[in-house]
């Protein structure tokens, strides 16, 4: 009889202790998932809550524009540092060699030397003897050739200034607009502050209320300064490579053209020798 009532409660007694485990698997389950949920949530919070970001939101919205003028200046940096290295390269040695071949009258090697050398010197040098070159196979009057080569250098001239200063104006533009967008995010934050501090009279202390708002609003200034000053500084640094090239060309232009005035005499002296001697 024992047995039998065993055999009959025995599994009804058993339910019970089932029972609880499945509802702490799923319990479990339930929490592993929210876990899951949680943790990127949390991760996100985190990133918009600390660091560099912070500071952008807390900002404003003019946080935002200032940055992209950032993001430009700092490509036209790099962009012009690169396209300005080839102003490092020496042009004395061309110069030189190009004198030299010219006082020799040996024009088209003095040409082929220029067009052998890298950068806008020999590029504007070459400019004036290949001019010079064509006028002599023509039989330019000797006393014009001057004038034309001076003008061929000019003009090639202008069109590698424009070359080397391309861009520069977005410069100046981003060293200028950044610090005023920076003033007026300040200015905004600013009237934002005194509102919320007219608003919050007599319900929370009022210096900790301005203090947080004018340090906020302050933001956008120091954003806009260090945007601005580096792109004002690159600025006047590539202006003064760009005007040390300049007058570098001047001065070769200068020594060509001596060289061309030299050897325009020589050969109207030997065109006016030579029917006197027939």
């Amino acid at each position: 009889m024992f047995q039998l009532l065993a055999q009959v409660t025995g599994p009804a007694v058993a339910a019970p202790t089932a029972a609880p485990t499945a509802t702490a698997a799923a319990t479990a389950a339930t929490a592993a998932a929210t876990a899951g949920q949680v943790v990127p949530a949390a991760w996100y919070e985190e990133m918009l809550n600390s660091g560099a970001m912070k500071y952008m939101l807390d900002g404003g919205i003019f946080m935002w524009p200032i940055l992209i003028l950032g993001v430009l200046a700092l490509g036209v940096i790099i962009e012009r540092y690169r396209s300005l290295k080839m102003l490092s390269t020496d042009s004395d040695a061309l110069r030189r060699d190009v004198l030299d071949l010219l006082q020799a009258d040996r024009v088209e090697e003095a040409l082929d030397r220029c067009n052998e050398a890298q950068g806008p010197v020999a590029a504007i040098l070459g400019a004036g003897l290949r001019k010079l070159l064509v006028l002599k196979k023509l039989n330019w009057d000797p006393g014009k050739i001057e004038e034309q080569v001076v003008k061929a250098m000019d003009d090639y001239g202008v069109h590698v200034t424009a070359a080397l200063e391309r861009h520069l104006p977005v410069l100046a533009t981003v060293s200028s607009v950044a610090p005023m967008l920076g003033f007026l995010g300040t200015v905004q934050g600013m009237v934002i502050s005194f509102q919320d501090i007219v608003d919050q009279m007599g319900k929370t202390n009022i210096v900790e209320s301005a203090a947080a708002g004018i340090m906020t609003a302050l933001l956008t200034t120091v954003l806009g300064l260090v945007v601005g000053i580096p792109a004002f500084t690159a600025f006047n640094y590539y202006t003064s490579v760009i005007n040390r090239f300049v007058l570098d060309v001047e001065g070769s232009a200068s020594e060509l053209i001596e060289a061309v005035t030299l050897q325009t005499v020589i050969d109207q002296q030997a065109a006016d020798a030579a029917p006197a001697h027939s």
